[in-house]
């Protein structure tokens, strides 16, 4: 980077002393951001924006307030591709009412540099109004689409439209569309007040403190009381009711959903207080924000992110009582709870300490997991951990918990490994003690992991160097170590014992054992031949399991599988039909017949399969194909979720039934802002080429 700016300066022609200083402060500002913390502490951010989502232009006004730490001749904010005027500074001691002075400022599309002769120990008040077509960290989805009675001929009773804003500041950055500062180390305390179009629900961090209505928009105000970093900054925009519970300690808990999906609040929040309470008092530190919002948005890039008392999560996760058995928010919802403490009260200096984040959060969930369904659960997910583990490492891709470059698998998964040990090591009283002085030290601060351990053992007694030479800084991941830990369970003991490889006499009574459901499933795994219809008998896991098993089916069987039709699993019901279909051609009009109208999970993964089914079943309802067809190739349109296009896409192509307009919308997926989608529509573009 020297080079480059030496370069620069070289074929730039500078005609005055001025002009070279004022580059190289403007350089110095640029290349030096992450330093930007030791003479300057931006305290808080108040800012009134408006969103037009027609044109996805965000415009607004706001007053940044910050402490000069060290005499400085610039100070800059994030603050990509803006436009930016009315850039006024005021210092404390003059009069705050009066004219705030304008100040010289550069906008290099990438930040807003002030220059200005700021003095230690001075307080100021920068005033700002700006203007961003955000690229990317706000989304606005589906203001492009509409769906006339025209378009929609088969009057599908669903919402398929949901015009939202939302937005996804972690790994895109704030400063797309709020002038902010990028690096995590500095924390602000944010207050946003957002005009909108009438008609929809506002959400952001904070308490909604007022609204204002005018005559076609409202203004949301949202308070924050503590600072945070601008990537957990976090605004959700659309169609919504809400249910509102209290904590045990009286924390407001609100809960978005969709209004016509009021009967699928239950199974989707389903444990949220009792998750909220176990958090609480597992970590022995109060809940450290206002209130705390869970919504659901549309085409989401992740599962879910714990933006500051706001969480946003895909509305993949909203269920109904049967989709929950497969497929539930469960895990993610107290994943993005736990973030709460690690990840937003404390959060990590750099990418080396991302486990601190992640894996805190992994390994809290587990214990609220196993608060709701028990110990085996909980050393079960250890055990799915540790085989993920052992097999990244056969693939050559284990890296250190301290690689800012480590694998997701490894932060999350190896994180909580070593949270689970540690806590085993130092025991339970010492590392609770631990974590609470964590947190409690390092609050609305930046920490690293030297600070953790540190804590660790000052509370244990107990030397922890070899311990983190052994589990943080080496790539390898001691299986042995976790294998001693994981058989203090007789479950898991258990579970080991089982082995049908090579069957043996007690085999062929497992099944109809009072051995555990995933012994089960690890023996029809292992060895489909000792299935007997006595078998069927099994829980929903274990039928499940069956008909995802066999998929070819013994005459003698088939009874028993035809059962699996009417389980309450929509993974089971998948599976089932489709192996049916295979094996049993004589009956295929009649397993179509029992499974038409389940549509299945929000992706309409049975509702997919049973209308490609139909398609290709040349002896059901002839007279019906071109309409099967119709609503097939339907699904690809821009306006259904990512998930269902990609169905549907997978369907058509596999019985070659693509037309121009269904390659159109995939090539229109390319474009996709979910880059997983992108990526499928680019590969099955080009399969479909070849």
């Amino acid at each position: 980077m020297y080079y480059q700016v030496a370069f620069w300066i070289k074929v730039c022609y500078i005609r005055s002393m001025k002009a070279l200083l004022h580059y190289f402060f403007y350089f110095s500002a640029m290349l030096c951001w992450a330093q930007q913390t030791e003479w300057v502490n931006f305290r808080s951010v108040k800012a009134t924006i408006q969103i037009y989502p027609e044109s996805k232009k965000v415009e607004g006004h706001m007053t940044v307030a910050f402490d000069i730490l060290k005499s400085t001749d610039s100070i800059f904010l994030d603050a990509v591709e803006m436009e930016l005027d009315e850039v006024n500074l005021t210092m404390s001691g003059q009069d705050l009412n009066s004219r705030p002075e304008a100040v010289k400022f550069k906008n290099n599309k990438k930040q807003l540099i002030i220059f200005n002769a700021f003095k230690k120990d001075r307080h100021y008040e920068l005033r700002l109004h700006y203007v961003a077509y955000p690229a990317k960290a706000m989304y606005f989805i589906d203001w492009d689409n509409d769906l006339t009675d025209k378009q929609n001929p088969f009057n599908l009773k669903e919402h398929v439209i949901r015009k939202q804003v939302w937005t996804q500041g972690q790994g895109k950055y704030t400063s797309n569309w709020l002038p902010s500062i990028d690096d995590m180390n500095d924390k602000m305390e944010f207050d946003l007040s957002i005009r909108f179009n009438k008609g929809y629900e506002v959400i952001a961090n904070g308490v909604l403190n007022s609204k204002h209505s005018s005559d076609s928009t409202v203004t949301w105000h949202y308070d924050m009381q503590q600072p945070m970093s601008s990537y957990l900054v976090a605004l959700a925009i659309g169609k919504y009711d809400k249910k509102v519970v209290q904590s045990k300690s009286g924390v407001p808990l609100e809960m978005y959903y969709y209004p016509e999906d009021s009967f699928k609040v239950e199974p989707t929040y389903r444990y949220t207080r009792q998750i909220f309470d176990f958090l609480e008092d597992e970590i022995g530190l109060p809940y450290p924000w206002q209130n705390y919002k869970q919504v659901p948005v549309k085409d989401f890039l992740y599962a879910g992110m714990e933006n500051t008392g706001t969480t946003i999560f895909t509305d993949s996760y909203i269920t109904d009582s049967i989709g929950f058995m497969d497929k539930n928010y469960v895990n993610v919802n107290a994943h993005e709870l736990a973030h709460q403490w690690f990840g937003n009260l404390v959060t990590e200096t750099s990418g080396t300490h991302h486990w601190l984040h992640e894996g805190f959060a992994t390994y809290y969930a587990l214990l609220a997991e196993k608060d709701i369904f028990g110990d085996n659960y909980y050393y079960w997910q250890l055990y799915e951990y540790a085989m993920e583990l052992v097999a990244q490492e056969r693939m050559g891709q284990s890296t250190s918990l301290l690689d800012p470059r480590s694998s997701s698998t490894t932060f999350y998964k190896k994180g909580a490994w070593v949270l689970h040990l540690l806590a085993e090591k130092v025991g339970r009283a010492a590392f609770k003690e631990a974590i609470r002085n964590y947190l409690i030290n390092h609050r609305f601060k930046n920490v690293s992991t030297e600070d953790f351990i540190d804590e660790l053992e000052a509370a244990s007694g107990k030397a922890l160097d070899g311990f983190v030479a052994q589990w943080l800084k080496d790539s390898v991941f001691y299986y042995d170590q976790a294998m001693e830990s994981l058989e203090k369970s007789t479950f898991i003991q258990e579970y080991l014992m089982v082995d049908c490889e090579l069957a043996s006499s007690k085999c062929s009574s497992y099944l109809s054992s009072g051995i555990s459901d995933e012994a089960k499933i690890k023996v029809i795994g292992q060895n489909k031949t000792l299935l007997k219809r006595e078998d069927f008998k099994n829980s929903l896991r274990v039928r499940q399991a069956i008909a995802q098993s066999l998929s070819q089916i013994p005459l003698e069987l088939k009874t028993q599988y035809e059962s699996l039709l009417d389980d309450a699993s929509y993974l089971t019901i998948e599976a089932a039909l489709y192996n049916l279909w295979v094996n049993f051609p004589e009956d295929r009009v009649r397993y179509l017949q029992q499974t038409d109208g389940i549509v299945g999970f929000s992706n309409k993964n049975i509702r997919m399969l049973w209308l490609t089914l139909a398609l290709v079943t040349p002896e059901f309802e002839q007279d019906n194909k071109e309409q099967f067809l119709r609503e097939l190739r339907g699904y690809t349109d821009p306006r259904f979720h990512f998930e269902v296009r990609q169905n549907a896409f997978q369907y058509l192509n596999s019985i070659q039934a693509c037309d121009a307009v269904c390659k159109n919308n995939l090539k229109q997926a390319e474009q996709h802002h979910v880059w997983q989608f992108s990526k499928f529509a680019k590969q099955l573009l080009k399969e479909m080429k070849e």
